[in-house]
């Protein structure tokens, strides 16, 4: 039940429905506009808002969907329905014109689109093209609109007649016309026109008698007599006739093919029907795009959580003026039912109290909600509104008798799916009894456990809010220091009228406000500055939380950035030592081919001494060159050496002595390293101070003295290699890649970094359609995934999940 009938323009819904007239490119859409109603039903309002907010990303994506040619055909169609009767050529245009549409509509509804819109193409899945009727048409009219000749045989005869006739008449004139010049009857000018059909002469007054034929007409000075010679009479007359004949061979056409059309004027019915309620859907998809609106959680249960609501009509009122609206944040739930707001004049109380009415009632009449899509929102059976000037003359009724009227009727209807909203509370009658009358009426709507908002200036409503269960406080902020209210709602502590502070605002004379607060007493002016002393208080230390917050926030960030550092550097230094070993394993490995090769060739050649000595020699420069390279390499060869004396002794020798250097000069070829570096470089050519060194692809001139000789050599990895374990990678990530991805609990920063790589992947993969699970929240996740994709090129589309599978909490992707 809604009540007052006058509800709507109390809340300014009115203005909505204008804007959505505006908003309708048809008479057919416009007329589902004043059918707009309120439901108590969720599974019915949850299928608008489903449609609506589908056609939002259908508009939102960018996607044409057909919009040309929405006749309003109904009062036509309905016309022909008795036999006999026909459409006229231009209504049959019309008529094809809009099955052409509708063939778009339901192709743009097949394929792909039937997944992504499931509400819209359940809605348009009755609508069907009529390609018969289309043909019929086809055949009678051309392309712009006109009775084809090739209609019927009996059509293209006549209009062959009628084009030999005026060809014979054209003839007959321009001999008259020549021997009229020529005689001075008609002047060198003279031009054909046609009166009542006819064609005839322009003749002066005076030549009239000269030229034989029938006056049709004069001009209304009476100088010119337009005359109808008497050679062409009866070929005009002749057109006459073949005239009648056409018109009566169309109307034969055209009733042939309305027949055609008769049988299905009821599927025609529905499918206009059909098409002016998509248009209407598209109506409100648009003016959601205009004020923001978005689909949010729908309860079964009344429950009123709502972030950054806003007043529709207001917004787009301020927005021309250049100003913003100011949100508001409200929950109403078993422990706070009923909020009691109070607050200085024009501080947005009965604002506040229009807003929660028009936004529950917009959603209850299946438009999306002009709020944040994590907000929750219930379905109530009844809303009650109490606001502004409703005395009768008629009915002998004075402000505050009405006030108390609508109170009965709250009192009596209301229940627990009742939302009620009552502006200024107990006003219009003498303050203390209307404020205990207020209460009392304030108590039993709590008892009965309505949800609502009320709007008061009485005191002992905020010392009854602040001490019932089931009743809250709520303020409008106001900003003592430059005089102004904040319009802003604070929930759980009440506010101040300001009425002092206000009045000296005013320019009121001091001596008239110290008299009122004498009047009035000091305790309730101390009880007013106490309540500001709390509204002060409580904003400085809700100030100070957020700031403690903001740290705390900063604070985990540098900690988690980090935790995230040292896990690269641990992850670096096991990639360090991995490759260290790599190549400690490939020295020890040739080490082993070298030792191997020198012991058998030692025992190959035991009978010469000198022989045995040169190979002894040449292992052990080998392992000092090991040495140099890699330190600690010989004491894991000196496992792997012959046992025997000599070459122990030997090799302790060799340790004793200093590392075996190379005296020889630098010369192009070698291979050297920077002095304090391990990088390996090759020399191109070398002077006496510079060498040009090249370090894989980059070539340098530095100072000879400042590289030394190294028997190490650069290793560069094979192209052959580089490229199979690359698409190998490839393949492996291709096989584990996944169409989801859960960034739930990550920051923004993590979360677009894992969804950076993730959407490269299924570009490169060529994914049609990937999803993003990031859940509701405050919505800022959802936002920076949004504006990122945004700025994608891959990126086709995104849009909410159908609130089946997640809704808001998860986005779909579409890829080209």
């Amino acid at each position: 039940m809604i009540y007052p009938s006058t509800f709507e323009s109390k809340i300014g819904f009115d203005a909505v429905r204008r804007e959505l007239e505006r908003h309708c490119v048809s008479a057919l859409g416009a007329a589902h506009v004043p059918g707009l109603r309120f439901s108590t039903h969720r599974d019915e309002v949850v299928r608008w808002l489903e449609e609506t907010n589908e056609f939002l990303s259908i508009v939102q994506s960018g996607r044409e969907f057909p919009l040309s040619y929405y006749f309003d055909l109904r009062l036509v169609l309905k016309e022909v329905s008795t036999p006999g009767t026909f459409l006229s050529a231009e209504r049959l245009f019309d008529l094809q014109r809009l099955l052409g549409t509708v063939g778009q509509v339901v192709r743009f509804f097949n394929g792909e689109n039937r997944a992504a819109y499931p509400r819209l193409c359940d809605l348009s899945s009755c609508m069907q093209s009529f390609p018969e009727l289309n043909d019929a048409i086809g055949h009678v009219l051309d392309k712009s609109g006109n009775i084809k000749d090739t209609a019927s045989p009996a059509l293209q005869q006549l209009r062959t007649a009628i084009t030999r006739i005026t060809s014979s008449i054209n003839g007959t004139m321009r001999r008259i016309i020549a021997q009229g010049k020529q005689d001075g009857i008609l002047d060198n000018d003279v031009q054909p026109s046609l009166r009542d059909g006819r064609l005839v002469l322009p003749v002066s007054a005076m030549n009239k008698r000269k030229l034989r034929g029938i006056v049709h007409d004069e001009s209304a000075t009476g100088k010119t007599v337009f005359i109808e010679p008497d050679a062409i009479v009866e070929a005009n007359n002749r057109i006459r006739e073949t005239e009648a004949e056409i018109a009566r061979e169309i109307i034969r056409i055209l009733t042939q093919v309305t027949d055609q059309i008769r049988p299905h004027l009821d599927e025609l019915a529905a499918v206009l029907e059909t098409l002016g309620r998509l248009d209407f859907i598209r109506a409100k998809a648009l003016f959601a795009q205009d004020v923001g609106a978005q689909l949010c959680h729908i309860d079964r249960k009344p429950v009123v959580e709502w972030y950054t609501a806003i007043h529709p009509t207001l917004m787009l009122s301020l927005r021309a003026q250049g100003k913003e609206v100011v949100p508001l944040n409200i929950t109403l739930n078993k422990q706070s039912r009923i909020l009691v707001i109070s607050g200085p004049n024009a501080g947005g109380k009965s604002v506040c109290l229009k807003t929660v009415g028009v936004v529950q009632y917009m959603m209850q009449c299946g438009l999306l909600p002009t709020l944040r899509d994590n907000s929750h929102m219930g379905i109530f059976r009844d809303i009650f509104i109490d606001i502004g000037d409703q005395q009768s003359i008629e009915n002998d009724l004075s402000t505050y008798s009405s006030h108390l009227q609508n109170m009965k009727l709250f009192l009596t209807k209301g229940g627990r799916e009742t939302l009620i909203l009552i502006d200024e509370m107990g006003s219009g009658t003498e303050p203390q009894i209307g404020g205990a009358i207020a209460q009392s009426i304030l108590e039993q709507l709590n008892e009965h456990q309505v949800m609502g908002v009320v709007t008061t200036h009485y005191q002992n409503l905020k010392h009854f809010a602040d001490e019932t269960d089931g009743v809250v406080n709520g303020a409008m902020l106001y900003d003592r220091q430059q005089m102004r209210p904040l319009f802003q709602l604070s929930m759980g502590y009440p506010g101040s009228s300001f009425a002092i502070e206000i009045a000296r605002k005013t320019g009121l004379p001091q001596a008239v406000i110290d008299k009122a607060s004498q009047i009035v007493g000091s305790d309730y002016i101390n009880m007013d500055k106490y309540l500001l002393d709390i509204v002060r208080d409580r904003r400085y230390w809700e100030n100070k939380r957020q700031d403690v917050r903001a740290k705390e926030k900063h604070l985990d960030q540098m900690i988690a950035d980090y935790d995230e550092r040292l896990d690269n550097i641990r992850a670096e230094h096991r990639q360090i030592i991995h490759d260290a070993r790599a190549e400690a394993q490939e020295i020890l490995q040739g080490s082993n081919a070298q030792i191997e090769k020198t012991i058998k060739e030692i025992r190959h050649q035991q009978a010469e001494k000198e022989r045995t000595k040169e190979l002894r020699r040449q292992l052990d420069e080998f392992k000092q060159r090991l040495n140099d390279e890699e330190p600690g390499i010989p004491e894991r060869l000196k496992q792997l050496t012959p046992n025997d004396k000599a070459h122990r002794k030997q090799t302790k020798k060799k340790k004793a002595k200093q590392p075996l250097t190379n005296d020889r000069p630098l010369q192009a070829g070698d291979n050297v390293v920077l002095k304090g570096t391990t990088t390996v470089g090759s020399i191109i050519s070398i002077d006496e101070k510079y060498a040009l060194v090249a370090f894989g692809n980059i070539k340098t001139r530095i100072e000879a003295d400042k590289v030394e000789r190294t028997m190490r050599k650069e290793k560069l990895p094979k192209a052959e290699s580089l490229g199979r374990s690359t698409t190998d990678e490839i393949r492996t990530r291709q096989l584990n890649f996944k169409p989801d991805i859960d960034v739930r609990g990550m920051r923004a920063d993590e979360a677009l970094q894992a969804i950076t790589y993730f959407i490269d992947d299924a570009i490169q993969f060529s994914a049609q359609r990937v999803r993003i699970l990031h859940g509701t929240g405050t919505g800022a996740l959802k936002v920076a995934i949004r504006q990122y994709l945004g700025s994608v090129n891959g990126v086709k589309s995104y849009r909410d999940e159908h609130v089946q599978f997640g809704g808001a909490g998860i986005t779909v992707v579409d890829l080209d």
